[in-house]
């Protein structure tokens, strides 16, 4: 404990008011239970302007630590309590830091000197980052894709709000002069989208996506699925197999601007050619890729960088050679089927642009000891890989950069170009780094150990490492290393579960990891069927080809089985062979392994809903301007204006919008996922089949599958509808789009409003679309109990 002279009363009281606080805080802990919402520091480590004092974001422990670093080791002096979920500190100056606090969606101003906190300023939602420039601090704010600008020597004045097409803009840095301020996006895209292909016309329950794929004139003729090696398929098709379904295509624009899928064939006429109606798109579609925003903190004008990456994790200035650097992650999914991408589907990139030419970036790999040519290597070359790379930062000539990897618990050492110098293990979950060069000290916080490693810049060795009160659950301490660590959980050392399932969610993309040799499953789970009511199908097996499929998230999955889109898996055990067949490991998880995999991943929550009020109720009224009508009422592409969430839930709950059903039918409240039995019957007295199935031998629950989705396969899980407004930004009807993919299981249909127009849904006017969207878009998280309204 740190101690101080106690001179005066003032003084004694301040010390005696600052040990009730921290009593009372402890036994308020002891009885709440600790809330997990996965959320990793984007800027976790700073120094003051003079390199003596160092300040770290504890994103657990709701606290910054302080630190005096003037001898060249970490003495602490403290620490200050702060919002939830902290995620960036950076010093304004020697005595003043700046704290942004994710899920409190704030601003803690921190007077480094008194350790308390002197002012609160509220942003947009979930806040990430914080830079200073020209007597403003520029605050990014993922949720609301937009940077929020606060003059910092009058912290009354109202902040001005610059808007970006970008999705998901978190890390932020500004060059030397404060002229520029540079933003990643986190999920900016890789340029692949998805042409429709799996809809079943058959049954008019989805009038759309259009099935482009399935067109005569398509590349292959109508032909569905279509082969992905020449005229052939690789791996060779089971001959045992029935007919595979129709499905969609994963297609990616090439340099030269065409739409190809991983055959070569040119699909562009059909995403923005003289065919794009075919998709559902307008002729001259295009699909933003904005991995950089650059803010003129003068005029607060934007440009973009593009081209360099799917995830942006980490960004920094190189302040000799003007140039920026952003590095995260790029997914090949573009390529298909899981014995294809085994091992490889992911890179760590690094990407360079120069600050006066943004429009001529250089992108090199961060594992050049990588060829991908197989998917596993010997331990020694996985060691040398760095995964999931959190944190960058240049020293003053420019010529040694240092990026940390989250995932490989590690720091390596480049040069201006990006080739490796050195390699550099630390603690567990590496993120922020701090560089003091006069001292030859680079400081890492390990974030998921909770500690300080101090490493010496000569030897490129660390020195010592500094623990901090810890207050994660065992669980998540035991099983995180399951989802993120690179080294032990894939054959190259680059790649974990965390690679696609960022942060315990989404990657924002679809991935086609069926397998052409594979065999099929026969379905075992609950089918609701209502065959005496409109003629509905059983549930089909499930054929190992089964298409592209979103990205799902983890949050809050345990209980909620069976998994994956169709309910094909039973629990998170049928997933252990992901561990050798996806990411290319020589071995899979032991039973207690899994448990403890399984028990981390039941910590992780949905966060409070945005877009309800403070009490958690559901508003009046919800901003939809940046989303669009169908065209089934009013032409397509005009912005919906507002909806009423509450109209919304009438309509959801109490009128047959789908055929005989109501909305909660299916997908019931609270969470949006069907029963574990009969559906929920709606206005009209019919009987709806389904039964209550006993849990499985590992826990697992039988939640309802269904047999009419629309969809060539005839077996999909009712999903959850807690995040949807994670997925908006694919927009079909106009000319740009932020996203590749959207809603449905191949995430086809662009729009909550193009899929709430379908023909399955009796809806009367834009205006309850667009109340039943603002209802969507209001879902509650994780924080309801059963039998509650959404």
């Amino acid at each position: 404990m740190n101690t101080f002279p106690i001179k005066t009363s003032k003084q004694l009281c301040y010390f005696l008011t600052c040990l009730l606080l921290c009593v009372s805080t402890l036994l308020a802990a002891a009885d709440l239970p600790f809330v997990n919402w996965e959320n990793h520091p984007v800027h976790a480590v700073d120094l003051s302007p003079d390199k003596t004092r160092l300040a770290v974001t504890h994103t657990a422990d709701n606290r910054v630590q302080l630190f005096d670093v003037s001898q060249g080791f970490p003495v602490r002096l403290g620490h200050v309590k702060v919002g939830i979920d902290p995620v960036s500190v950076r010093f304004k100056d020697n005595h003043e830091l700046w704290v942004v606090n994710h899920i409190s969606d704030s601003v803690s101003v921190v007077d480094f000197d008194q350790r308390m906190v002197v002012n609160t300023l509220q942003t947009a939602d979930e806040p990430f980052d914080v830079v200073f420039a020209n007597n403003q601090a520029f605050v990014s704010c993922s949720q609301a894709n937009q940077v929020m600008v606060f003059n910092s020597n009058d912290l009354q004045a109202q902040p001005q709000i610059i808007k970006l097409m970008a999705e998901d803009p978190r890390a932020m840095t500004v060059n030397t002069n404060g002229s520029q301020v540079y933003v990643a996006s986190f999920e900016s895209g890789n340029k692949t989208t998805i042409l429709a292909g799996g809809i079943d016309e058959s049954e008019n329950t989805l009038t759309f996506p259009l099935n482009p794929v399935n067109e005569i004139s398509s590349p292959y003729q109508g032909d569905n699925p279509p082969p992905n090696d020449g005229n052939r398929f690789f791996p060779p098709i089971n001959p045992n197999l029935a007919t595979p379904p129709k499905v969609s295509l994963i297609v990616k624009q090439a340099d030269d601007g065409r739409w190809l899928d991983d055959n070569d064939r040119d699909w562009t006429e059909f995403v923005s050619g003289s065919q794009a109606a075919s998709s559902g798109r307008v002729q001259g579609w295009k699909l933003l890729d904005h991995d950089i925003a650059v803010i003129d903190t003068n005029t607060h004008e934007v440009t973009y960088v593009s081209g360099l990456m799917n995830i942006g994790m980490a960004i920094a200035y190189n302040q000799a050679l003007n140039e920026v650097t952003l590095v995260g992650t790029d997914a090949t999914n573009e390529i298909r089927f899981e014995p294809v991408l085994k091992g490889t589907f992911l890179r760590v990139k690094m990407g360079v642009v120069g600050a006066q030419n943004t429009s001529n970036p250089t992108v090199v790999d961060l594992n050049p000891h990588l060829n991908y040519l197989t998917a596993s290597a010997p331990q020694s070359v996985r060691d040398q890989s760095i995964g999931d790379p959190r944190g960058v930062v240049w020293n003053q000539s420019g010529d040694v950069g240092y990026v940390s990897g989250m995932g490989s618990d590690s720091v390596i050492v480049i040069n201006q170009i990006g080739e490796r110098q050195a390699m550099i293990e630390v603690g567990e979950g590496a993120t922020g780094l701090a560089l003091d060069e006069a001292r030859q000290r680079l400081y890492v916080w390990n974030h998921f150990a909770a500690s300080l490693s101090v490493v010496d810049l000569a030897s490129h060795n660390e020195i010592s490492q500094l623990a901090m009160f810890n207050p994660l659950p065992e669980a998540i301490k035991q099983g995180r290393q399951f989802l993120y660590n690179t080294h032990e959980t894939s054959g190259l050392g680059q790649a974990s579960c965390a690679s696609c399932h960022v942060d315990g969610r989404m990657d924002r993309l679809a991935w086609d990891l069926g397998d052409p040799a594979g065999e099929t499953k026969a379905f075992n789970q609950n089918c609701q069927t209502t065959s005496n009511i409109i003629n509905s199908p059983g549930c089909s097996d499930f054929h190992p080809m089964k298409g592209p499929m979103v990205t799902q998230t983890f949050q809050d999955i345990i209980g909620h089985e069976p998994f994956h889109w169709r309910g094909d898996r039973n629990g998170l055990e049928e997933f252990n062979g992901a561990f050798m067949g996806l990411n290319g490991d020589d071995e899979v998880l032991t039973p207690a392994q899994m448990q403890q995999f399984k028990s981390m991943l039941a910590t992780i929550t949905f966060p409070p809903n945005p877009f309800r009020n403070i009490d958690n109720s559901l508003p009046d009224s919800v901003d939809l301007s940046n989303q669009y009508t169908s065209g089934r009422f009013e032409p397509a592409g005009i912005p919906l204006g507002s909806g009423n969430p509450i109209n919304g839930l009438n309509l959801y709950t109490t009128r047959v919008l789908d055929t005989v059903f109501q909305c909660a039918s299916c997908h019931t409240l609270p969470t949006g996922m069907a029963v574990n039995g009969p559906l929920k019957p709606a206005l009209v007295d019919f009987q709806v089949g389904g039964q209550i199935m006993p849990t499985g031998p590992m826990g697992e629950n039988h939640l309802g599958v269904v047999s009419v989705d629309g969809s060539t396969q005839k077996a999909f899980k009712t999903p959850q509808l807690r995040n949807m407004y994670e997925k908006v930004g694919f927009e079909t009807s106009r000319s740009q789009s932020l996203a590749g993919f959207g809603f449905l299981h191949d995430g086809a249909i662009d729009s909550l409003s193009r899929f709430l127009s379908t023909g399955a849904f009796s809806v009367n006017s834009d205006q309850e679309v667009a109340d039943l969207v603002a209802l969507m878009m209001a879902f509650s998280g994780s924080d309801l109990v059963a039998g509650s309204v959404p």
